[in-house]
């Protein structure tokens, strides 16, 4: 185990995370490579099915980074996000998955700093956790 390398998904919204990333990587901000990075138009539109799916795909860790509070660009899409990872939580915890492999976080597009903070603390967090119990459970 002390060569685990996490596999971390991040589902980021188009107009801030994504952007956030993106400027990220231009200011050549160090942020570690386990990062998968999945576009889309909403945090709002993150469903729980996208998540529990990138768990049983091998994933050790997710999140989703969407607007600030109070700035979503499609109003309250982030705040449905929040509502819908507390849920997922409470789901993972149910069939024995740590609820700390998931989160929420808020970024706006200017903040490639935040974006590289992030990545970087939950990849060292999904690294004291281990591997995913349903990684482990594919690799046998």
């Amino acid at each position: 185990m002390e060569n685990f390398e996490p596999v971390i998904v991040a589902f980021c919204c188009h107009y801030c995370a994504y952007t956030a990333a993106d400027m990220a990587g231009s200011q050549r901000l160090p942020y570690p490579p386990n990062v998968k990075i999945v576009q889309i138009p909403c945090s709002g539109k993150i469903d729980a099915l996208h998540i529990v799916t990138a768990f049983e795909k091998g994933a050790d860790g997710v999140y989703v980074a969407g607007c600030l509070e109070g700035d979503c660009h499609f109003k309250n899409g982030n705040t449905r996000a929040a509502r819908r990872i507390e849920f997922v939580k409470k789901y993972l915890e149910e069939i024995g998955i740590e609820s700390e492999r998931l989160e929420m976080v808020n970024v706006s597009a200017g903040m490639g700093h935040r974006f590289a903070q992030v990545a970087t603390e939950i990849t060292d967090k999904i690294r004291k956790l281990g591997p995913s119990p349903i990684r482990t459970a594919l690799a046998q």
